[in-house]
């Protein structure tokens, strides 16, 4: 299984960011798929994620500028970030889930500064 994800990288505050995460190998189908992100010093966190269904759950520190979206026939999630905080500067880490199996990325680093 793996979960390869693109974007990131360093934006200037109030700027947007698209990451994606593709996931392969065992996982046909994910149940549901999304981001965690992990800030310097703190524990990871939600940042949003969606059902295969299209339910989607966002984090308090994201919603509002935040959108995930799907794409079930290419195993793969976007998210787009807009309105960047340097707050928002973290590891962010693609997360699947199958079967009640929970499958992480590798992470990528985002960071917000001008």
């Amino acid at each position: 299984v793996q979960l390869q994800a693109f974007g990131g990288g360093l934006v200037k505050p109030g700027g947007s960011l698209r990451l994606s995460c593709t996931a392969s190998g065992s996982i046909l189908s994910p149940n549901s798929m999304g981001w965690y992100r992990q800030p310097p010093g703190k524990q990871r966190e939600l940042v949003a994620t969606i059902t295969s269904g299209g339910v989607t759950n966002y984090g308090d520190s994201v919603k509002g500028r935040a959108i995930i979206s799907g794409d079930n026939a290419k195993n793969t999630v976007y998210l787009q970030m807009n309105s960047l905080k340097p707050e928002d500067t973290a590891v962010y880490y693609c997360n699947a889930i199958h079967y009640g199996v929970s499958y992480w990325g590798q992470g990528t680093q985002v960071t917000v500064s001008s």
